[in-house]
């Protein structure tokens, strides 16, 4: 392990990275030691992705520099990271499941003579390097898809040896482990450091830093507001205090009295729900008028609640109900006819058409409504369409224009009012991360029109990423961790280091 006189492998100064509205980095400092584990921790969305691209020469930073092993490096893209030292493996691998473990090991620099493959040569370097991983067992031969996802994880960092890397980047790479697989991933990784490889550990638990990590730096809003920081010894109170500093305020409608719960019939049950790999055992309510918001981290399991419930995942198990009658799983016409609405997280490829009108857009769920004898009312479907451009002040307020146009939280609005138009059967509206790509101003309009969509008597179900967004919008919050709830509180009962704290630590601070 890394000690404190030891020169720095890897110094990032004042990294800078813009994209067309968002400065992702502000000026971020890193610097890693040979040989230890430099954990980076941070809120969803507080740069840590944005960081590690930029190390991995996926983007090319605005303003800052770059120094590797002693030398100013400028890394115009991933071949030329890897050829200076530097592997990235992503939580999600990019390996070729039709390729075998040796090839995907070598892929791009494989093994030749007067330019023909030396196959059996890549095989006999795989089997060495998954040797040297302890995984003399997985056969070069065998297709990568066949492994499973721990196995995959050892390709890759076999992948990362071939190139002889000394710098190892790891993005949540504990996400889709068993506890055993953990425990052998952090011998792989001790192992490495020993030998003098440096690796950058990002992960949402705070056990795994701990356990694995040397020094922390914490993002924040894409700014390093901790660099180097005891991994062992800093306190929890103190990493999560750090990451939940925030510079932009959230304006959020007052939330009513909760009403008797006699006074508010169920709108959705959700019984014993389960998807194998993602989530187990889940169970929920939502009453009419109602907010209900998950808080969790990525890959907890929170997003595929919303799919399971809204049937565009089958579950294995378990049974969701609206208004106490069942509704036949995996099937989102059902859901739709039984009254629910989802807006999903990727609106521009899950949601919206955007080679289509505002109008197009906001009808298409409900044509069936304008139809008659085989024709279309195209004067009700424009007086629907009108209605809810004014009741959700959708700007510019123009039905023919091309939503591709329209800025991301009137995009937001067009989603929510395709559910509304016309929609007096409107029971249940679910949300995946509503006001994702949102600015600041448009997040407020949007935080109106979910209270005042539960004024009128319509049950939300929402997820966010930002817990003081599920926070301040919701009646109230369920935590979820590893695919299970584990905290039912109402969000005045709750603060953001406390959930921080159940979704990382599985305890309440």
């Amino acid at each position: 392990m890394g000690s404190s006189e030891t020169e720095p492998l890897l110094e990032m100064r004042g990294i800078v990275k813009q994209f067309p509205g968002v400065r992702a980095l502000d000026g971020v400092d890193l610097d890693v030691r040979p040989g230890e584990v430099h954990c980076l921790l941070g809120q969803n969305g507080a740069g840590k992705s944005t960081l590690i691209k930029v190390l991995a020469g996926a983007h090319q930073p605005d303003q800052g520099e770059i120094v590797f092993a002693g030398e100013p490096v400028r890394l115009a893209g991933p071949t030329a990271a890897m050829r200076a030292g530097i592997a990235t493996i992503y939580q999600e691998l990019d390996l070729v499941d039709g390729l075998s473990v040796a090839e995907n090991i070598f892929l791009g620099h494989e093994k030749a003579t007067f330019g023909f493959t030396r196959r059996g040569d890549d095989e006999r370097a795989a089997r060495e390097l998954l040797g040297r991983l302890g995984h003399a067992e997985i056969p070069p031969r065998r297709e990568v898809g066949r492994l499973p996802a721990a196995g995959k994880q050892v390709v890759s960092m076999a992948r990362a040896l071939s190139h002889e890397a000394r710098l190892l980047v790891m993005d949540e790479p504990s996400a889709a482990l068993a506890h055993d697989e953990v425990d052998n991933l952090f011998r792989i990784i001790r192992e490495l450091t020993a030998a003098g490889v440096a690796v950058v550990y990002i992960s949402h638990r705070l056990e795994e830093i701990r356990e694995i990590g040397d020094r922390v730096t914490v993002l924040k809003d894409g700014r390093a507001v901790a660099v180097g920081l005891p991994a062992r010894t800093t306190p929890t109170g103190r990493i999560v205090s750090l990451m939940t500093g925030r510079d932009v305020e959230y304006v959020f409608p007052e939330r009513p009295g909760p009403a008797p719960d006699d006074d508010r019939p169920e709108v959705l049950r959700v019984e014993n729900l389960t998807l194998p790999g993602a989530f187990e055992d889940v169970s929920l309510t939502v009453r009419a008028g109602e907010i209900v918001g998950l808080a969790g981290l990525v890959g907890s399991g929170r997003s595929e609640i919303l799919e399971t419930v809204y049937g565009a995942r089958r579950p294995a198990r378990g049974r969701v109900l609206v208004d106490g009658r069942p509704v036949r799983p995996g099937d989102t016409g059902a859901a739709v006819r039984r009254g629910m609405g989802m807006a999903p997280e990727e609106r521009k490829s899950q949601a919206l058409l955007m080679n289509e009108t505002v109008a197009g857009n906001v009808s298409v769920a409900g044509l069936s409504r304008y139809a008659s004898f085989g024709w279309l009312s195209r004067r009700r479907e424009l007086a629907d369409v009108l209605d809810q451009i004014k009741a959700l002040d959708i700007r510019p307020p123009d039905p023919g224009r091309p939503v591709a146009t329209l800025s991301g939280g009137n995009q937001q609005k067009v989603v929510l009012a395709r559910w509304l138009a016309g929609a007096a059967g409107l029971r249940l509206l679910i949300l995946d991360e509503p006001t994702r790509g949102v600015d600041v101003g448009a997040r407020a309009e949007l935080y109106a029109v979910i209270r005042e969509l539960a004024g009128r008597g319509i049950g939300v179900l929402l997820v966010s990423s930002e817990v003081p967004e599920v926070l301040g919008l919701a009646d109230r919050v369920l935590v979820v961790r590893e695919g299970r709830i584990v905290h039912t509180a109402g969000a005045g009962d709750l603060d953001e280091e406390a959930v921080l704290n159940m979704i990382m630590e599985g305890s309440a601070l």
